[in-house]
């Protein structure tokens, strides 16, 4: 170091900066999930599509999983965390059918998804869940979480990268909301309308919605499984 004239004062050697080292333990794989709740079925719907950024990890990884004959369960955000999480409800709900000679109702994996979310508040699962099935009454019922647990029943539930394209849409449509005519009860098909161009608009303006679409049509016969070709670019 060195001074020229009073006042000024010049480094002759670089000034060494720290360099700050960060690991995020969290990613968003991107994708669209939607659930919607029907008189005595309900509709559970996500894209198959895995990125990251600009690149697709994979065409092909379901969101959606089958976890009874009246439950099924939709998660999107960081995939490692949705497949652990959903291992976990497996898990837990086979120590129960061990327990209790039964399977755990809609409500009691509800419930039972609430708290194990709770639990990890400190470190949480970054997974958007909807969890969807028919009640003990035979009605359809849509189950939609916080990351740290927060749950309430609705009627239909967008969420994922293209949840404020979708959910407008479901809240006209499904709840029919800003509409002169009158709330009508809507029969599976109309729903299932629904669903499939909700998806074939998102790809549309949405990069991480695409490739395939896969419905589960969950009704007191059992769980459907339907699959549709979405928009792949």
């Amino acid at each position: 170091m060195f001074s020229t004239y009073p006042g000024q004062v010049v480094v002759d050697h670089p000034v060494k900066v720290p360099i700050e080292h960060r690991f995020d333990p969290y990613v968003d794989n991107g994708g669209t999930l939607l659930s919607i709740a029907g008189e005595d079925f309900c509709v559970v719907a996500a894209d198959t599509r895995q990125s990251e950024g600009y690149s697709i990890n994979s065409r092909y990884v379901p969101k959606s999983v089958k976890l009874s004959d009246k439950t099924v369960i939709s998660m999107g955000g960081c995939y490692a965390d949705c497949l652990t999480l959903t291992k976990k409800i497996q898990q837990s709900m086979e120590w129960y059918h061990h327990a209790h000679g039964k399977t755990m109702s809609t409500a009691a994996v509800a419930q039972m998804l609430s708290i194990m979310l709770y639990q990890k508040r400190f470190f949480p699962f970054y997974s958007w869940c909807i969890l969807g099935g028919l009640d003990e009454e035979g009605k359809g019922a849509v189950y939609t979480y916080d990351p740290v647990g927060s749950y309430e029943r609705e009627s239909c539930r967008c969420a994922g990268s293209a949840s404020s394209l979708i959910q407008p849409f479901l809240d006209n449509q499904i709840n029919f909301k800003n509409q002169v005519s009158q709330k009508k009860t809507l029969t599976l098909d109309q729903v299932l309308r629904i669903t499939k161009d909700s998806f074939t608009s998102a790809t549309e303006r949405d990069i991480y919605t695409g490739d395939y679409l896969e419905l589960f049509v969950i009704t007191s016969k059992g769980v459907e499984v339907q699959k549709m070709d979405l928009k792949r670019d």
